[in-house]
């Protein structure tokens, strides 16, 4: 429920759809475990998990959706070993190589019939849908994730109109400058992780953890004598939450305040559906006042991509 990662998405048009369209769309794709010889299935699985079996759970505005991948682990060693012996065998039976052709078929035999005996691997991608912000935000740390997840959506809805939050300036630019000038807000204080990196596919990385990043010794790596730009950086904001935000404007290792916690002790626990709603309410709650005021410092805004 509280998301420790944030890969955050614009639409450019307005989220229109209600909760009953938007639950009886994912109803289209909803998860199955895999059959003995499927590598993978990807689908929609209860937005609360075990609480709950709806796929779609509406608090505070927002929709909150939950995505389950399956996949076979078949060890590529494993694989291997099996392909090199049936290689071995027909070189041996008719005195030739083998063909690319005739490999790639060995393979595929070889995975079919390990399939049955293949552990699984099920991981969950969840986000929300905040209409009001015109945003989706996706609890990942990794961007094919979080893509994989709007490419479902967009399977049920038919379409998907968002786009990525891109600086016109370059977040790399306000970042250095944000050490170097020191020019962000109170409700933020820069943090003891970042990394630096000089411009170039093959530039210089700098990646320090636990180092003071307005120190002359990290300062001198940047500016006009400095190669380097500022690409991830740790801070805390608002006396609410800790994170590391990175160029791409995705936040990872997001960590709420005991503060924000304390807000829903009172809440009893015998009532899971009420302490659910009150948690996704005040996550979101925060989560979007985060992406808000992060956002204005590239000046940007939720609706920045909205058409006209």
């Amino acid at each position: 429920m509280w998301f420790k990662n944030l890969y955050i998405f614009a639409f450019t048009r307005p989220f229109t759809q209600t909760e009953e369209e938007l639950e009886t769309a994912l109803q289209e794709h909803v998860f199955a475990p895999c059959g003995k010889t499927e590598l993978a299935r990807f689908g929609w699985a209860s937005a609360i998990g075990k609480h709950g079996n709806r796929l779609l759970h509406h608090a505070n505005g927002c929709y909150l959706l939950s995505a389950r991948k399956e996949e076979k682990i078949l060890p590529a060693s494993v694989v291997k070993e099996a392909l090199e012996e049936k290689v071995e065998q027909l070189e041996q039976e008719h005195s030739r190589k083998a063909t690319k052709k005739e490999k790639e078929q060995f393979k595929e035999d070889i995975t079919f019939a390990l399939l049955p005996r293949a552990f699984s691997r099920i991981s969950d991608t969840q986000g929300y849908i905040c209409p009001e912000k015109n945003i989706i935000v996706v609890n990942t740390s990794s961007r094919g994730k979080a893509e994989d997840f709007l490419a479902l959506l967009r399977k049920c809805l038919g379409s998907l109109p968002v786009t990525s939050f891109v600086p016109d300036a370059g977040a790399e630019t306000t970042m250095t400058s944000w050490l170097l000038e020191q020019t962000l807000p109170e409700r933020f204080t820069i943090g003891f992780e970042g990394e630096l990196k000089a411009m170039g596919d093959d530039g210089a990385v700098l990646r320090c953890k636990n180092q003071d990043l307005l120190s002359d010794e990290i300062l001198a790596h940047l500016g006009e004598k400095g190669e380097k730009q500022v690409v991830k950086i740790a801070f805390d904001w608002d006396q609410t939450l800790s994170c590391v935000l990175a160029d791409d404007l995705s936040v990872k290792r997001v960590k709420f305040h005991d503060s924000v916690y304390e807000q829903n002790e009172d809440i009893p626990t015998d009532d899971m559906m009420v302490k659910i709603d009150a948690d996704f309410t005040l996550m979101t709650g925060e989560v979007n006042r985060f992406i808000e005021d992060m956002l204005a410092q590239f000046e940007l805004a939720t609706n920045s991509y909205l058409e006209d």
